[in-house]
Formats: structure tokens, C-alpha cells, sequence
């Protein structure tokens, strides 16, 4: 049986040709707001006299536009990353295909119906029939991208009446299977357009820049409309340039411009105008190119991109995002060092662009387009994928025309993407052919292209360090074969990969806790020029503001809506989470790629300074310094940044540091020198920190020593009790009981942490593995309780049921004046297999030595641990935590570097980070003390030797393993308190590599200490 309108493989129709977005003096009627509005469970051709002016709506309900019907009481939101949501028979989709009617009543004075006039739709969600005052105008598909039908002598003076009938389900539905949120409507503005006899109908601007004159060029295309009675003859005015009213049809030249780039984002206003319109176009010269090399450069200069993926999101009205919220965006992207945007993966809305080119972002603009569900299709992968299907063809063109045409104009794209996970095929070449000869100005990139045969930037996805240097020295993958028409017959020079830019398409999956291994990414981008950075995947959680049945708010994800197919919390990826709070993985990122570089110099009071932009010097800045004597500032000051051209470096005095350098010190003496904004910009105020770094003026080898007072007092036995100085002692267990008057629990030793995303992830297995051997329920039996040269010996073996593998531990109690030394020995028991199902290899470079290739596979196969140390149990009202190391934030091995060497102070409440699904979080590392005192003081001392990690919080790790959402972690009745050893790296094993070898917690032996001493409100 033949398809139906919103079943067949064209794009649909009615559309005009696709235009440039403009801003226009021509007369503009916003159709956005309240809409009459009615939900049918399933979709018919007919249309029940639904076209007919005066239809009966006043049964329906009022509905806003823009908005998903989803997320006002209609259907419910669903999430799927790769599945389809329907059953895979292209083209066709179920009966049950929801669909809504809108229908919007609107005047008009009697000027507009002698005007030609356009209806414009700037998004629709997924197939939308259009009819005007009866009339119908078409079909549209192409979810996020805009469309407009003609109404020219349609309109009336007076009432008018549009109406819209919107399908869940269509053949688009195939062409838009991203990874986010389902959910349908009119989500994007509707407006009616005049389009004036004799006036612009689109606008093509050529703004080429050269570098190495100053020179700027300028051609603007206008497509006029002709009309005998009025000049159409178009005419450009850019007052800075000193151009008036010339003739748009001529190319300009001057001397001299001030360039565009995403550093000093300069844009020149221009007004394009004929006799009936004029069009204010906001130009930037700038020219996008990629050397003989394989380096992409704008203006002449290699560049780098510090990027995110970035959906379009809000936690209350979805991907209908406001201009506020595209602006908290691009402010945060700024201010935390990001300097790019693959816009993942549909043109957003155009207003951001917009803004991308007013605030300086470079944009990397992909299609709507993705058939991602078609590889895991039966009976191969990719099987019936319309990307190589020709009746797919005119809608795939269509998509990328309306793509490019509507951006054309922005400076901020610079390079084109033809979409996402689409498999391969003839239809996209078609694309890329299209977008050369229309815009050859702009590279093209296409991940599914790997071998670029018809892409200009070679991206991947995922890869790993490792295999990322093969790429970097223009080497192939394990695995991987030359491109059948290279001339060199396998010279990996002839590769058409190896002489293209690489780019990490998607990277450091920033799902929960993490992402790990950033820093190893970026280096490659310094060592390699070709390896020019990338998208971290994601910008925001997609989570959805709910509230569970006692009215307590969470963010929801997939399978909280009642879904019968979801993908639980994946959409919960990003680097802020769903209200925009930066989350530690933001802060990680900031650090890496931050633009300025600050370490130490050849003396303690100077700091070597290195200018990491790419365009920009350092006049911009000024340099704070503080100098803090064990946590405590003793001396500041402020001076101007050096004055360096990008890639320079110079080694900088620090006025007045070296007077302080002589001043007795009480412990560890830090210099931290920030570099700071000397002015306000449009994204940050004055004093904003852009980079920032920390000396230890001394190290480690330099700190002062510890004086260690052992006392003669012998452990005692009463009364069940052992008796250690100021720790009382359980004699059957050997369990601290108290600590002076202290009261305290434990230690146990801990190998195991509530699972972070990445932990559970499919290329890691650490979470199978550690629930396996039963980390998670470790029973402890004591083996001896003795004492030996007055130091209490407590020995303690701890497994899990039905397991044979465990650890034996030593505990070494003795007494240091009102101290409490603890020396602990643990060793593993037992067999410990390896873990299975990863993928060792791929995470090393095979061309290591082969000594040191065996060590670092043999690592990444080895039995892990989440953690090893102690956990404690403190009473409930000890929550107020101070401590020196490393803080403010959490950290963990392979995601500490946005945490610096200080004094930290917060509540055990504060400590907590609220990833959207609980997991193991708010580790402080470094932790050379700390204290956890009630409100009086009252508390506990804990010191390492010389360091440990530290944790503290209200429930147990199983309980933040069991819980779904924040709301279900119930605060007990006393603190848990983890002081580890040690503790396993992140990674992004969510979706990509796991945790790197070198930051992998295998299972072994480890020696470690603690000194211990009661707070009392008078110390």
C-alpha cells in the first residue's frame, strides 16, 4: 500500500528555495504564543475539514509556541540514543503516530494583503502540514530547520487563520535519530514575513581576510526582486569602512581591516538595501584554509579547538531553548577557556550563531541528519541505511541546502558537517559535492567518512591517546588499510588522511563523574600539528525537572517518563549539569585548555609564562600573585601580564616575592600567580581568572620535617577494652571505639566505590568486575589481636561470600604523645583473575618498546580496585571539614588539575557533587590533614604520611550506589568518612577508553599511615 504525505522520501512541499536568516526593516508579525491546540492518538490523511476558516476549536486547549506538546501534559518525553523509536520499515511509520493540531487566529491590517509575504517556520518536530485561511501551503520535513511557504494573496484584512497539523512519526523520523530527548511540536518560533515588491530575498557575503597584507576583500551576492516600477538595484553601506550606498554588485578591496577570529570576534555592521528593503548584515572578515601540510588555519594561523558538542537544551522546555539561555551558554563557554562548538548534531537555533559570532566562538554547523539506529539492524549492519539508497537523495540534499543557506553569512562557521553516524554512502557524497561548489570558502567534515574520499577534515571519534599519536605521526590504525587509490602503493604520505586535519569529532564522553585523561588529549595537539583539538561529548545533562510522588525535584532521564524503550541516564553527559552549574569535569577541561600557561621559573621569584592563544597577546591581562605560608596567605601583589605574541614565552620576576622568600615559614610555602582580565568583556567582568598556576616554592625534599614523639606507655588491657595513649581499642576486634572523648568507629578496610558512569561503561567492565569479587559486601574477620614492642597488632582479613580472593591487612596502633599513630600493611589474598572484554591493546601505543608495551598492557588487563584505605564511621554532628591539599574541588588521579595546593574549608554536605545519577564523587586528594569538627570544634584530627585522599558523607556507598536521583540519598545518623591510600582514575569509559594504564588502581600490596588526635573547643 502506498505511503502517505508524511510517509514518502521527498523533503516534502510547498517550500520556498532555502534563504539566508536576515534581519529585515521589511514588516515582521510574531506568531508566537498561546495556540489553540488538540492531541489525536494516531494520523489520518484526511483532515475532517481541520483546513476550513471556520473550524470549531473551541473544545481544544491552548497550547504555547514554541514548546513540545510532551512536556505540557501531552504524550510523554522519551529517550534513545540509538534505537528507533518506531519500528525500522523505511518509509513508512505505526498508526500510533501522535499528532497534533494547532490552529492560530491572527489580524491583519488592510496594508498586508497588498504585500507579497512569506510564512516562516524556524523549527517543527517532525513532519508539519501548513494551511493558511483554508489554503493549504505544504509539507515540510527537516525537524530543525527553517522553512517557508508563500501567502501572497492569501491573506486578509482583518481575521485570519492559520492552521498546522504536526506528526509525531514520518519518513524524516529516519533521517533524525539523534541522541536526545523525543519530543515533538512547533518548538522554534513562527512568524509571517513581507517580502516587499522590489526588495532582497537573500544575501551572500564573502569576507575574505589576508594575512599576511591586512588586506580585506569583500563580495556580496543579492538576489533582488525585479520589478518594472521599482529599482531593485541593491546597495551596500559599511560606515566604519567608509562605504556609502555602493553598488552591492561590485567587489571591494581595503588596505587595511580588522579581521574576525574567535579571540577578537570584530564584526563591521553593513546595510544592503534597495528602493523597498533594507537588510543589516554584521560581516567579519576572516579566511578559513588548510595547508599543503594538512594544518586547518583561519587567517593564516593554525588553530586550535577547545570544543564541546553542544545540544540544544533547557531542564524545562527542552530543545525550545530562549535567547537568555543560548547566551548563559556561549557566556560559560567563554569564561571557562572553551573556544569552539559542533553544533551535535542539527543547526541550532539561528539566534545562537548569531551570538557565536558577536561573542567569538569558532562553529563547526552540521546538518540535521542522522540514521544511527541503522547499525544494529538486522540482517547487517547498515542494511537498507538511507544514506545509500538514491530515493533518499533529494531529502538529503534538501537538508544540507537549507543548512547552509541559512549560515552562510555567519564568520563564526567555519567548517561544514554534513551530519551524524549516518553510515556511508552515495547521498552523502551527493552532500559534500553540493556544499563544495556552493560554499568552497569552508571545509567539509563527516566523521562516517573515514577515509575522507569526500571530506576535507579527517575525524574520529573516541580514539585513544595512543592511537591518536599513529594518527598524529601519519600512521594507520591496527587494523586499518590505505585508501585503495593512493598513489604511493602504501606510503602512509600518499594517505589522503595524512594530509588532512584530524579532529577529535567526539571525545572524553563527560557522563557522571569525569571525564578522565583530558591532559592526555591536548598534549597530542601541541606535538602534532595536524591533531587540532576537538568536542568534548557533551556541552549540558540533558536531564528533564520533575518531581517524585512526595513533591521532592530531580532531574529526570531516560525511563523516568514511563518509556516501554529508553537509555536510562546516557542523555546525562555534559559538562554542566541541566541548571547550568559547572560541574567538576568543566572545571578540569577549563584548567587543560586554558590559553596561558604559568609554571616555574629558574628561580623561586620568577614564573615561567607562556601565551597559548591564537591570535591574541597578553595585554589583555594582568597577573595576580599570593604567596601562603601552610594554607595561609602571607603576601600578594599585581603586575602587568608580559607582553607575548601568541606561541611566545618568557620567564617573568614576581615584584616583591624575593623580600618575602627569607620570612620564617610554619610549613609548606606556595606561590600561585593568576592570570586575570584587566578589562571587562562581553562575557566576563574585570578580575575574571583565565589561567592560573602554583609553585611549591620549596618541594617536597625541602618541606619541613615532622617531629614524631613516641611515648613509653605500653598498650593496656581492661575491662574488654585496649587502652593505646587516647584510643580505646574493642580487645576481641581490635576496633577503635573512641578517641579521647572522642567516639568513633572502625577503620574497615575498603577496596570498592559506588560506581561512577564511566566505571559501568562498556569498555571498562571495573563495575562488573569489582561487583564480581564482591567488593561491594566485604565481610572482616580478625585474625589476631596483639601487642608487640607497645605497639597494638591487629590483624584482619577481608572477602566477600562465595569468593576466594581477599585482602589480609595489618593495623600497628601505638601512641604519640596525645597522638595516635596508625601503620598499616595490606596485602592481597587469594586468586585474583584479570578482567575480561577490554581492549588493552588499543589503549597503547604498539610502538613503545616492547618491555615497556607488555608492562602497560599487562596493567590494563590487571585486577582493579575502586579504592584502597579505610573507611571510618564519625558521629553525625562532626560536619563542618577543613583540610590542607588539594582542593576546592574533588579529584581524582587522571581529573586533578583544576585543583591547587591550599587550606579548604566546607561543610560535609558541601562536599558532595550532584551528579544527576548518584555515583562516587567528592574525593579531595592530596590530603597531607584534616579536621571534622561539630559546631563548637569538638572533633577529630587526621594527618598522613605523607598524604592520603579524603572523603566524608551521609550514606554509605551502597546507598549512593542504590539510589536513581539526589532525592533518594537519606542523610543516617553519622558521617562515613573514606581516608584512601589510594584510588582509581575515571577515564570515559562511558562511551570510549577506559581509564588510561597509567592511573589504573590494580590489586597489590600497599603500606600506608595515619596520625590521629581528638579536637577539643579550647585547642
Amino acid at each position: 500500500m502506498p505511503g502517505t504525505y508524511y510517509e514518502d522520501f521527498s523533503p516534502g512541499y510547498g517550500g520556498l528555495p532555502a534563504r539566508a536568516a536576515v534581519s529585515s526593516d521589511a514588516a515582521r508579525l510574531d506568531l508566537s504564543g498561546s495556540w489553540a491546540f488538540r492531541l489525536l492518538p494516531g494520523a489520518t490523511e484526511g483532515t475532517d475539514g481541520f483546513e476550513q476558516p471556520g473550524f470549531d476549536d473551541d473544545g481544544w486547549a491552548a497550547l504555547p509556541v514554541p514548546s513540545h506538546w510532551q512536556l505540557h501534559g501531552y504524550g510523554r518525553p522519551a529517550y534513545l540514543n540509538i534505537a528507533y523509536p518506531i519500528p525500522v520499515d523505511p518509509p513508512f511509520v505505526p498508526d500510533e503516530n501522535p499528532t497534533g493540531d494547532y490552529r492560530r487566529v491572527f489580524d491583519l491590517p488592510e496594508l498586508w494583503t497588498r504585500t507579497p509575504a512569506v510564512l516562516r517556520f524556524e523549527g517543527v518536530d517532525s513532519c508539519a502540514r501548513v494551511w493558511l485561511n483554508g489554503v493549504e501551503l505544504g509539507v515540510s520535513r527537516g525537524s530543525r530547520l527553517p522553512v517557508e511557504f508563500d501567502a501572497t494573496g492569501l491573506l486578509r484584512a482583518g481575521r485570519n487563520v492559520l492552521a498546522v497539523r504536526v506528526h509525531q512519526y514520518s519518513s524524516g523520523t529516519y533521517l533524525e535519530d539523534q541522541d536526545t530527548w523525543r519530543m515533538s511540536g512547533i518548538f522554534r518560533e513562527v512568524a509571517l514575513l513581507a517580502r516587499p515588491v522590489g526588495g532582497i530575498r537573500d544575501v551572500f557575503v564573502h569576507a575574505e581576510y589576508h594575512a599576511a597584507t591586512g588586506a580585506g576583500r569583500l563580495r556580496v551576492e543579492v538576489d533582488a526582486d525585479t520589478d518594472a516600477d521599482i529599482d531593485a538595484a541593491a546597495r551596500l553601506s559599511i560606515p566604519d569602512l567608509g562605504v556609502h550606498d555602493a553598488s552591492a554588485d561590485e567587489p571591494l578591496v581595503f588596505d587595511s581591516v580588522r579581521p574576525w577570529n574567535a579571540e577578537t570576534p570584530h564584526l563591521y555592521d553593513a546595510i544592503v538595501a534597495t528602493d523597498s528593503e533594507s537588510v543589516r548584515l554584521r560581516i567579519g572578515f576572516r579566511t578559513v584554509a588548510i595547508t599543503a601540510e594538512g594544518v586547518l588555519t583561519v587567517n593564516g594561523r593554525r588553530i586550535l579547538l577547545r570544543g564541546v558538542n553542544r545540544h540544544e537544551f533547557d531542564p524545562d522546555r527542552g530543545r525550545a531553548v530562549t535567547e537568555e539561555a543560548m547566551r548563559a551558554d556561549i557566556e560559560l563557554m567563554k569564561r571557562h577557556n572553551i573556544n569552539a562548538v559542533r553544533t551535535a548534531h542539527y543547526p541550532p537555533h539561528p539566534r545562537f550563531i548569531e551570538l557565536c559570532d558577536e561573542l567569538g566562538l569558532w562553529v563547526v554547523l552540521e546538518c540535521d541528519l542522522e540514521t544511527h539506529g541503522f547499525e544494529h539492524v538486522d540482517p547487517e549492519p547498515w542494511a537498507r541505511n538511507p544514506s545509500d539508497d538514491p530515493r533518499w537523495r533529494p531529502a538529503y540534499l534538501d537538508r544540507v541546502r537549507r543548512t547552509v543557506e541559512r549560515d552562510k553569512n555567519h564568520p563564526s562557521v567555519i567548517v561544514w558537517s554534513l551530519g551524524n553516524e549516518a553510515g556511508d554512502g552515495a547521498n552523502l557524497e551527493a552532500m559534500a559535492a553540493w556544499v563544495r561548489e556552493r560554499d568552497p570558502s569552508r571545509p567539509i567534515h563527516y566523521e562516517g567518512d573515514s577515509l575522507t574520499r569526500y571530506t576535507d577534515i579527517h575525524g574520529q571519534m573516541y580514539r585513544t591517546p595512543a592511537n591518536v599519536k599513529r594518527i598524529g605521526e601519519g600512521r594507520l590504525l591496527p587494523g586499518e588499510r590505505f585508501y585503495p587509490a593512493t598513489a604511493g602503493h602504501g606510503d602512509p604520505a600518499d594517505e589522503p588522511r595524512n594530509r588532512k586535519p584530524f579532529l577529535y569529532t567526539e571525545f572524553a564522553h563527560a557522563m557522571g563523574n569525569g571525564p578522565g585523561g583530558l591532559r592526555e588529549y591536548m598534549e597530542l595537539c601541541d606535538r602534532y600539528p595536524r591533531v587540532q583539538g576537538g568536542f568534548v561529548w557533551e556541552w549540558i545533562d540533558q536531564g528533564l525537572r520533575t518531581a517524585d510522588a512526595q513533591g521532592r525535584e530531580f532531574f529526570g532521564y531516560g525511563g523516568d517518563f514511563g518509556e516501554d524503550l529508553h537509555d536510562g541516564s546516557f542523555i546525562c553527559d555534559g559538562l554542566v549539569f541541566p541548571d547550568r552549574t559547572p560541574s567538576p569535569g568543566l572545571l578540569d577541561y577549563q584548567k587543560v585548555i586554558e590559553p596561558v600557561r604559568i609554571r616555574a621559573g629558574s628561580r623561586a621569584d620568577t614564573v615561567l609564562v607562556e601565551n597559548r592563544y591564537d591570535f591574541l597577546d597578553l595585554s589583555h591581562l594582568r597577573l595576580a600573585w599570593a604567596l601562603q605560608d601552610d594554607g595561609v596567605d602571607v603576601a600578594s601583589g599585581e603586575f602587568p601580564a608580559p607582553s607575548l605574541a601568541p606561541g611566545e614565552h618568557a620567564e617573568v620576576r614576581v615584584p616583591d616575592l624575593g623580600n618575602q622568600l627569607s620570612a620564617p615559614r610554619s610549613g609548606e610555602r606556595w606561590l600561585t600567580v593568576r592570570a586575570q582580565l584587566a578589562l571587562d568583556t562581553a562575557w566576563a567582568p574585570r578580575g575574571h581568572v583565565v589561567a592560573w598556576g602554583q609553585v611549591d616554592l620549596y618541594g617536597p625534599a625541602d618541606r619541613m620535617p615532622v617531629t614524631r614523639t613516641r611515648t613509653s606507655q605500653a598498650p593496656e588491657f581492661a575491662d574488654g577494652r585496649v587502652r593505646v595513649g587516647p584510643g580505646s581499642f574493642d580487645a576481641r576486634t581490635g576496633a577503635l571505639v573512641s578517641l579521647g572523648a572522642q567516639r568513633i568507629d572502625g577503620p574497615w578496610l575498603d577496596l570498592w566505590r559506588a560506581p561512577t558512569d564511566n566505571d559501568l561503561g562498556w569498555s571498562q567492565h571495573d563495575a562488573e568486575y569489582w561487583r564480581a569479587r564482591g567488593l561491594h559486601r566485604l565481610r572482616h574477620r580478625t585474625v589476631s589481636v596483639g601487642i608487640e614492642d607497645e605497639v597494638l597488632i591487629v590483624v584482619t582479613r577481608s572477602g566477600a561470600a562465595a569468593t576466594g580472593c581477599g585482602y589480609l591487612t595489618t593495623y600497628r596502633w601505638s601512641a604519640e604523645a596525645d597522638r595516635l599513630r596508625l601503620e598499616v600493611s595490606a596485602d592481597p589474598v587469594g586468586h585474583w583473575p584479570e578482567r575480561g572484554d577490554v581492549f588493552a591493546e588499543a589503549m597503547v601505543d604498539p610502538d613503545l618498546p616492547p618491555a615497556e608495551h607488555a608492562e602497560l598492557v599487562r596493567r590494563d588487563k590487571a585486577p582493579s580496585l575502586g579504592r584502597l584505605g579505610l573507611r571510618w564511621c564519625l558521629p553525625e554532628e562532626l560536619t563542618r571539614v577543613t583540610w590542607f591539599g588539594a582542593g576546592p574541588g574533588e579529584a581524582y588521579p587522571d581529573t586533578r588539575h583544576a585543583v591547587g595546593t591550599g587550606r579548604f574549608t566546607a561543610t560535609v554536605d558541601a562536599l558532595q557533587t550532584p551528579y544527576v545519577r548518584p555515583q562516587e564523587n567528592s574525593n579531595r586528594a592530596d590530603v597531607r590533614w584534616a579536621e571534622l569538627t561539630d559546631d563548637a570544634g569538638r572533633g577529630l584530627r587526621i594527618e598522613g604520611a605523607p598524604s592520603f585522599n579524603l572523603t566524608a558523607r551521609r550514606w554509605s556507598d551502597q546507598q549512593l550506589a542504590a539510589a536513581r536521583h539526589q532525592p533518594e540519598l537519606v542523610a543516617e545518623p553519622l558521617i562515613h568518612l573514606h581516608t584512601d591510600h589510594v584510588v582509581q582514575g575515571i577515564g570515559t569509559g562511558a562511551c570510549g577508553p577506559g581509564v588510561l594504564p597509567e592511573y589504573r588502581l590494580e590489586v597489590g600490596p600497599a603500606e600506608f599511615g595515619f596520625t590521629l588526635s581528638a579536637l577539643e573547643p579550647d585547642r
